[in-house]
């Protein structure tokens, strides 16, 4: 069976930064910069991504550690929460590529986020369940293809049978390389093109 397999931020669930920062600095009593310096430009969500610290108790700690700034799991997720809106038409190709095959997510997001997904967004977790595969749980980060063949691997899939929808152009060029039919969630004007990530889907299916 066709695996179709998407991105979370910015493919299924619009994400901006620049209203999560603020939401984390209000909570923690920490300034903007600092966190931003310490932690994202530090390079320490990238790591976190890749699966240093696989729960968010050691993520939260080491969070701590390195701003100075406490923060329990509800207030990441409230931040979180602020920061991502569904988009329907992404949402609405994912409920129909599961219809045409085993619909899955692949994101490059901490363990925060594996262990808050169906909080933020149980509309996504009801159409895939377990299928929800994060690089964390991985050890690696798109766009690897070597995280890519993990996920195919623990999902069961070929890459020849394999569909993948992301806004990046470097994962997507990551699951291309891989032989994984990807596709370029663009965006025009701030809008995602979702109509032709619909298309790319039936033409996938129709292959």
């Amino acid at each position: 069976m066709d695996l179709y397999l998407f991105d979370f931020d910015k493919t299924l669930y619009a994400f901006d930064f620049r209203r999560r920062l603020p939401a984390l600095a209000d909570m923690t009593g920490a300034s903007q910069y600092r966190l931003a310096s310490r932690w994202w430009a530090g390079g320490y969500e990238r790591r976190a991504e890749a699966g240093e610290w696989p729960t968010s108790a050691e993520y939260l700690s080491e969070f701590e550690r390195v701003t100075g700034a406490a923060l329990s799991l509800d207030q990441w997720r409230a931040a979180r929460a602020l920061a991502s809106t569904r988009i329907p038409g992404s949402m609405a190709a994912l409920a129909r590529a599961a219809t045409l095959g085993t619909a899955a997510v692949f994101s490059n997001n901490p363990s925060p986020f594996a262990e808050s997904l169906a909080v933020l967004a149980p509309d996504v977790v009801e159409i895939v369940g377990p299928r929800a595969m994060v690089s964390c749980q991985i050890g690696l980060r798109k766009p690897d293809p070597a995280a890519f063949a993990a996920v195919l691997d623990r999902l069961g899939a070929t890459p020849e049978n394999t569909f993948f929808a992301d806004d990046s152009p470097s994962n997507v060029a990551g699951a291309a390389g891989l032989g994984i039919t990807a596709h370029l969630l663009a965006y025009v004007d701030g809008v995602p093109q979702t109509g032709a990530l619909d298309a790319a889907i039936t033409a996938f299916a129709e292959r």
